[in-house]
Parts: C-alpha cells; structure tokens; sequence
C-alpha cells in the first residue's frame, strides 16, 4: 500500500507517479483480439460456434426464450424482487430527465434551422458472465437505453457450460429485453458489429467486460458507438477524522473487491485516523476475496495533507471514476473539483448506494479519462441531426459571404452552387 504524505520533500514526484501509474493487464492482447474480430467477419456463426465450443464448453444456440426470463422473475423471492424493481424504477426516472429537446427556430433573417434527436435503430448490451454476473450493471446499460427510444436491444453474455444466471434473466425480464445470446467475449463484441447469419448488427454497444472484451469495442469504433474503454475500477475518498474508520474502510474496499487491477485511495488531512482506517481495512480483509487484498496492497493508497482545502487539485489530477467527499458540509469541495466520474456527498452516500439504485448510471469513466468523459447516459443511445432552410431573400444575404469564402478557399464548385442560385 501507497503511503504519501504532502510535507515529503519528494511528494510532488511520488504524487505524479501515482497519477501516471496504469493498472490495466499487461498482457497485450490487440493481436489475438484482431484475429478473432477478422474471423468473425470472415466466417460469422461457425467462428461463434467454434470459439463459443472452445472457451464456453457448450454448442452455439438460438436466443434465449423470454419464457425463461418471465419464469426466473416470478421465481424471486419478494425482497429481492422489490429490490431489483426500486432499482429499476429509480435509475429510470434519472434517465428520463436526460432526454434532449429538439431545437426549431426562425432567426432574423428568415433562416429555419434547429436540431432533431433520434435514437439509434439497435444496441448491443454485453453482460459479463460466469462469477461476474451482475444484474444492476444490465439495469444500468439497458434503461438509458430504453428511455431513448431504441427499437432493438441484442444481449449477449458468456455462459460457462450454457448455464445462464437466472438473476440476470430476471432483470432483463423485467426491464423487456426479449433478444438474449449466449455468446461471450471478444467474438460476441464482433457479431454485434458485424452480423452474422444468426446474430443482425447493431449501432451501438456497451456494458463492461474483461480485456479482451474492451479491445474488441476499442477496435470496432467507428464500425460501431461504444459507451467508453473502460479500465479497472477506482475510487477516491476524502474523508475527516469525524468519520466512523469502519465506514471508510468499507467504502474504499467496496471496489478493491471488483479486481486485483482495482484502486483503492483515502486522502485525508489527519494521520491518526488514516491509520485507524488502515487498521479497519486490514481488520475486514479477513472475510473478503484475494482480488480484495491483492487490490488494496498493491494499488491502495493514503495520501495525508495538511488541511483538506488543499485537496481540489489533487482530485482533479487523479480524476477519480467515484469520489466519495465525506465530510459535514462536502459543497465547497465539491463545487472546486472539475474532474470525476460521479460525486458521493456526505457522510452517509456510500459509493454503492450508486452501483445499486441510487439513479445516476454507475458505467463510469475510469483510468484519468473524467478530464474529458462522462458517465453512460440517453444521449449515448441517440444522435442529432441539425437542419437548415433558407428562403430567397435569406440566401441573398447570406450567398455573398458563403461565395467569398469558398473562393477563398479553392474550392471553386462551393461557390458556384451558392452563385447559381443567386444568378451572380
């Protein structure tokens, strides 16, 4: 674990390498991803089937029956069913006041021009599979895309020996989704692009996956929209010494737990009490996977600071996927910070209140990219497409400019369409 402290002479230097360290796999996957994206073009279902055979242990199928889906739903006991159902209704009415407003307008000179929002035609969702299955990510990456108005949305997921897990099933019954393959990884991100016999392709895809899986979304954009590349998850506490240890060291292990490549950091102003959370993580380690321990070891940290005032600049270069500012009144620093995925207020916001059902999308923006990147939203599921309309009198004052300017600029043909209309 990462022990910084602002008063170090040599805390500028370590703080950069903090920022500048990449957590993603080491392996280097691009070429292995390439070939199984190439072959999935070239070959469509029989690549599906024989890499869905080979990593998959069973025999590409026909789409999952949404009977099967309506019957796991109803087989939920009534706490989780609630549960699930809060969640669902929750992050959907956040997402409902993302919906964008077309623009009409006349200006003064008689121009029409605005902006028209549609939706894209299809989406693909790719649900992680095997031990990874969380039904709140399919909640997540579906609804935003059923408040824009996609027509089609294709699941695909990875179903270790054809067993698909029945909560899964039961959020994607819930939420309508009637299109579900059992198809994974990088092969399953190219049918979706491409299409096979079996599988028609998408406009857009999202969800989260392993490696290969972001490779294979990395690669295929611009043949397809993705959500984002996203990396291994973080999180970013600022925390006063009025806070409960336990609750903190909580909160900084609720993401060490996703993946040993996780990034667990604590920022605070008072050395007694970060070593008290310290204490509190070790103390809950007990009971927690090694992708826990191994996460908080190796990519952990405490960075103490003499007030926490400071402690804007430092967020923003970190630029956290969550960030947790749980102090008595958390406006003033979260009103100074420009740079985060998603923002948890106060003493009693824990960051998984967001990754369950507290509205804002929990797909976030990882690995620094908060300086230029949102969070999974509607406007990832739709596109604008401005217009423009002019009557006579307004291309009689505008053509003049528009003609100057193409011959300005070389290019003759520009300037005549504009000329011919104006008989010039």
């Amino acid at each position: 674990m990462i022990r910084l402290f602002a008063s170090d002479p040599d805390f500028a230097v370590r703080f950069d390498a903090l920022v500048n360290a990449r957590r993603e796999a080491d392996a280097d996957v691009s070429r292995d991803v390439a070939a199984i994206l190439a072959r999935v073009r070239e070959e469509g279902d029989a690549a599906l089937a024989d890499y869905t055979r080979r990593f998959d242990g069973h025999e590409l199928r026909e789409p999952i029956d949404p009977v099967e889906c309506r019957a796991a739903l109803d087989a939920l006991g009534p706490e989780l069913r609630s549960a699930l159902e809060l969640a669902a209704d929750r992050i959907t009415a956040y997402h409902e006041k993302q919906r964008p407003e077309d623009r009409d307008e006349t200006d003064a000179l008689g121009v029409r021009l605005g902006a028209r929002w549609t939706a894209v035609e299809a989406a693909g969702l790719y649900v992680p599979g095997g031990r990874a299955a969380y039904p709140s990510s399919l909640l997540m990456n579906a609804i935003p895309a059923k408040v824009a108005g996609v027509a089609r949305l294709a699941m695909v997921t990875p179903t270790p020996g054809g067993e698909m897990n029945p909560l899964v099933l039961a959020a994607a019954a819930l939420i309508g989704i009637e299109e579900i393959w059992r198809v994974g990884g990088a092969q399953a991100i190219g049918a979706l692009a491409y299409g096979t016999e079996r599988i028609r392709p998408v406009d857009v895809i999202v969800g989260p996956g392993n490696a290969w899986v972001a490779e294979a979304k990395r690669q295929l954009y611009g043949v397809v929209g993705i959500d984002m590349v996203a990396g291994p998850s973080e999180i970013l506490v600022v925390a006063d010494a009025a806070n409960d240890p336990e609750w903190i060291a909580a909160d900084l292990l609720s993401q060490a737990e996703h993946d040993p490549t996780s990034q667990s950091i604590l920022l605070t102003d008072d050395e007694d009490f970060a070593e008290r959370v310290v204490a509190a993580v070790e103390g809950q380690l007990a009971d927690l996977s090694m992708a826990a321990r191994t996460s908080w070891h190796v990519n952990g940290g405490v960075v103490l600071i003499e007030s926490l005032i400071e402690a804007a600049p430092l967020i923003d270069r970190l630029a956290p996927e969550h960030l947790e500012i749980a102090v008595e009144d958390p406006e003033p620093l979260f009103r100074a910070v420009r740079h985060a995925g998603s923002v948890f207020l106060g003493r009693h916001t824990p960051e998984a209140i967001g990754d369950y059902l507290g509205g804002p999308n929990h797909v976030l923006p990882t690995g620094r990219r908060a300086r230029f990147a949102s969070g999974l939203s509607v406007l990832d599921f739709m596109k604008r497409t401005s217009f423009l309309g002019c009557t006579p009198d307004a291309l009689g004052t505008l053509g003049p400019a528009a003609i100057a300017l193409a011959e300005a600029e070389g290019l003759p043909a520009h300037a005549r369409s504009v000329a011919l209309r104006l008989r010039l």
